[in-house]
């Protein structure tokens, strides 16, 4: 009998970043150029429904609209979000991958703390980005001196308006200094890669109702004379192999991601230290999740991984995981201990990510989504 794999978890993304950073600017592109991906697009303040998008999608107020194939979002308080991630985790919504949208004043690591600590099985964490003014940087800094919190807790920072910083190189290299590994990408119009956050689904999958790409194909961006353009370009790597990898050679490589690398995702064969299943790998920043497959009796057992980032070195990367390849028959007792420590327990649906990782030393921020040390300042 052929096994069947479980259910592909729905990325969570947090999008925050202080008042006209351009986080809405960010969201109606990533609704506008999703691929054919359906996006659950959750609104953290109620009444904080000023979403350009909600001109195609019509009037919002309390309620959910729906198009067949574009978005789908929530105007909530912070106090139901598990509710509306359980609704939209449904497989009968169909939601590609869910966007929280922060308030503007909000601290984001309360966000993420929620996230991680969901009862619903059928999301994940998906990261934190942070949108910042380029062309206020040191004004909104100067009032909100938390950004420099915010901005050591992000995975992803997009520098936004940077076509209006005079100085857009120091802004960048400031934003860089303040961030610990995130990936940060320069981005005008909020214009930054879909695939940076999500899988785009191929846009002949579309049916019914027209979407978001239909709608706004000819009209975005005429402001400027560069429609369709999206000025921020990521780097990525496809690692297949046909030896199983060596967990002990493995987890050194994950726990030490290099800087800008923001996600990998894929399978993993680990060969006879577990015969009976591959492992999916999650990535995003600093978090780190396993989940274990039975294998298809009859199908081909190959590691299959994609690295997506910001200035990473491809051809680096792909040696280093070169390197953790090993195809001896025996495996070691123990090696399997460091994978495990990433794998959540199928009975037990409540993870508590988050508290597990305040518990943690340093060398654990792998799994955790902010530090320590940052989120006791909080």
């Amino acid at each position: 009998m052929t096994q069947s794999h479980a259910p592909q978890q729905i990325p969570v993304v947090v999008l925050a970043g202080f008042l006209g950073s351009g986080k809405t600017t960010l969201l109606n592109h990533l609704l506008h150029r999703s691929g054919g991906s359906r996006i659950g697009a959750i609104v953290n303040d109620f009444g904080a429904v000023e979403i350009d998008a909600m001109a195609v999608a019509g009037a919002l107020g309390d309620s959910t609209v729906s198009l067949g194939n574009g978005c789908l979002c929530c105007a909530v308080d912070a106090s139901e979000l598990d509710v509306y991630l359980e609704r939209l985790a449904r497989p009968s919504a169909g939601i590609d991958v869910i966007v929280i949208e922060a308030s503007g004043l909000a601290e984001p690591q309360e966000l993420v703390r929620m996230v991680l600590a969901s009862e619903e099985p059928g999301i994940v964490y998906g990261g934190l980005v942070e949108v910042v003014d380029a062309a206020e940087f040191d004004e909104t800094r100067a009032r909100h001196p938390e950004i420099d919190r915010h901005l050591a807790l992000a995975d992803l920072v997009v520098v936004n308006k940077l076509d209006r910083a005079p100085d857009a190189d120091r802004v960048l290299g400031a934003v860089r200094s303040l961030t610990d590994r995130a990936a940060v990408v320069p981005a005008t119009y909020g214009r930054i890669d879909p695939e940076f956050l999500f899988d785009c689904r191929p846009s002949e999958e579309r049916v019914g109702q027209l979407s978001f790409d239909d709608l706004h194909a000819h009209g975005e961006d005429d402001e400027d004379g560069h429609a369709g353009h999206l000025h921020t370009t990521y780097d990525s790597l496809s690692f297949v192999s046909a030896v199983p990898l060596d967990p002990r050679r493995l987890m050194p490589f994950l726990d030490s991601r290099p800087e800008g690398l923001y996600r990998i995702k894929g399978y993993v064969d680990f060969g006879p230290h577990d015969p009976a299943n591959r492992y999916a790998v999650h990535a995003v920043g600093r978090f780190l999740r396993f989940r274990p497959e039975r294998w298809e009796p009859a199908g081909e057992r190959l590691t299959q991984l994609v690295l997506i980032g910001s200035g990473i070195d491809a051809a680096a990367l792909g040696a280093e995981l070169e390197a953790c390849k090993n195809d001896a028959p025996h495996a070691d007792e123990h090696g399997m201990w460091g994978v495990l420590r990433y794998v959540r327990d199928p009975e037990d649906e409540v993870v508590h990510d988050y508290e597990d990782a305040v518990d943690r030393d340093a060398d654990d921020e792998a799994l955790r989504a902010p530090d320590d040390d940052v989120l006791e300042e909080a």
